[in-house]
């Protein structure tokens, strides 16, 4: 038997999904940044698996977190874009929270006999004005601390701006919502926050001889930026965030470095990590990739992927780069579940396909079918320009449009990953084809508002 699985003397391996805000495609070091070091982030791509071709399936927060959590598409529980305040969330036509009731990867490990727990930034509910959401521990987890986008035991940001005036309360309505313990810290140390309740929780698990699930989901790369006063440059959005991103490495470095030292865990932990949509204009890089946040092109979905696992991954695939496997974010739910040896209750139909070898270094399979998007409901335009409605990758085709169909765009990400020459006119068999694959989609899913949508 491959040395690789040495971890199977273990009963099942623990899981820690690390899921980063706003982050871009190209701002690890180990996907082409020069402007910034994450090391610490770099050495799990050096010890593990770095994918290239890695989708979340909605460049924007709320459903990108839905799709990663219940392994469907987030319009299916109607998030298709940020959950705001109420009004807002009704004029978009969305729901104000995830419903308790879909599927949770936690909530399957959960009652497999994982130890589950959530630390950083939510956003599935309780946000703004909501205040009557369902608690995090409702969907499945033993133990939550969070930020101002959802309820329970929360950490708020003193942004502290180091010009000698009193640091502003970065709050949002939060601090008004009650339902948990609130602390305050500076917002260069939220992440070390989560990390330090991330490390107790483990613990905690390990001593009583239980598996864990956690997710750790940063929000400081998030703007507003604050980091450390050193890390300040020249002040500018760019630098700024440089500066978070860099601080961010280093406080994840503290989890790392602790999962590496105790060798049953280090041979026994998946760590897979990656963004939940593309970078806001002018901070992260989406590299070569065109556009940003918001928008369904390459920039706005396409996210760097790691996933570290000594004990786990095939003992030949450590530091090596999958450039083949074309997957989403929903396919992690299945693939993990598989990978922990737990079924889904009867009667669940992921979106997502379970491709554990994938994850493991043995397999360069991709999601086998076409895979489908669509914009959030309030985000028209990027910049002044228009952007499509809807997108579908198959193989290595990509057609984008409208709503309805019209103003098709075709790219073959092959020879044009930058999406820079829309070449429907010549492909006019693959944009009907693609184009009926999407629209099927679209209207098979719950509607939102924004083909009615118009700014105030």
């Amino acid at each position: 038997m491959n040395q690789a699985h040495s971890a199977e003397k273990y009963r099942v391996p623990n899981i820690i999904l690390i899921f980063i805000d706003d982050m871009g495609w190209g701002d690890f070091s180990s996907f082409g940044n020069e402007a910034a070091t994450t090391q610490h982030c770099d050495r799990l791509a050096k010890e593990g698996i770095r994918f290239t071709q890695f989708y979340v399936n909605s460049p924007i927060c709320s459903p990108s977190r839905a799709a990663i959590s219940t392994g469907q598409y987030p319009q299916r529980w109607k998030i298709t874009s940020y959950l705001a305040h109420r009004r807002l969330n009704q004029r978009r036509g969305m729901a104000q929270w995830l419903d308790p009731a879909a599927p949770m990867l936690a909530g399957f490990l959960h009652d497999a006999g994982y130890a589950t727990g959530h630390f950083g930034k939510w956003h599935l509910g309780g946000q703004r004005d909501v205040g009557e959401a369902p608690l995090i521990t409702e969907y499945g987890f033993d133990a939550s601390l969070t930020n101002f986008e959802g309820l329970g035991d929360r950490v708020l940001a003193e942004l502290d701006a180091y010009d000698g005036e009193k640091a502003k309360l970065h709050t949002l309505g939060s601090d008004k919502l009650g339902r948990g313990k609130i602390t305050w810290e500076k917002r260069d140390q939220v992440t070390k926050t989560f990390v330090n309740a991330t490390i107790d929780f483990i613990k905690h698990a390990k001593a009583n001889d239980q598996p864990f699930y956690v997710n750790v989901w940063p929000d400081d790369v998030h703007s507003p930026f604050f980091p450390p006063k050193e890390r300040r440059g020249d002040q500018s959005k760019r630098q700024l965030y440089l500066g978070v991103l860099e601080t961010m490495d280093e406080q994840l470095g503290e989890l790392f470095d602790f999962i590496r030292s105790d060798a049953q865990l280090r041979d026994n932990t998946l760590i897979v990590m990656c963004s939940d949509n593309g970078p806001e204009v002018g901070a992260g890089s989406a590299g070569p990739y065109r556009s940003h946040k918001t928008a369904l092109y390459e920039g706005g979905i396409r996210s760097p992927l790691i996933v570290w696992g000594p004990g786990l991954i095939d003992s030949g695939k450590s530091g090596t780069t999958n450039d083949t496997s074309v997957f989403a974010a929903f396919d992690l739910v299945p693939s993990l579940l598989s990978i922990c040896g737990t079924n889904a209750k009867q009667g669940v139909t992921f979106d997502g396909e379970a491709l554990p070898g994938v994850l493991l270094g043995q397999s360069e399979a991709s999601h086998s079918t076409p895979l489908c998007f669509r914009r959030p409901p309030d985000r028209p335009e990027l910049q002044g320009q228009q952007l499509p409605d809807l997108a579908v990758r198959d193989g290595n085709w990509k057609l984008l449009c409208s709503y309805d169909g019209s103003d098709e765009q075709l790219y073959d990400l092959q020879q044009d990953p930058g999406e820079t020459t829309n070449v429907a006119q010549q492909h006019t068999e693959v944009v009907r084809s693609l184009k009926k694959t999407v629209l099927q989609w679209h209207h098979s899913m719950p509607p939102d508002n924004g083909p009615a949508w118009e700014p105030k």
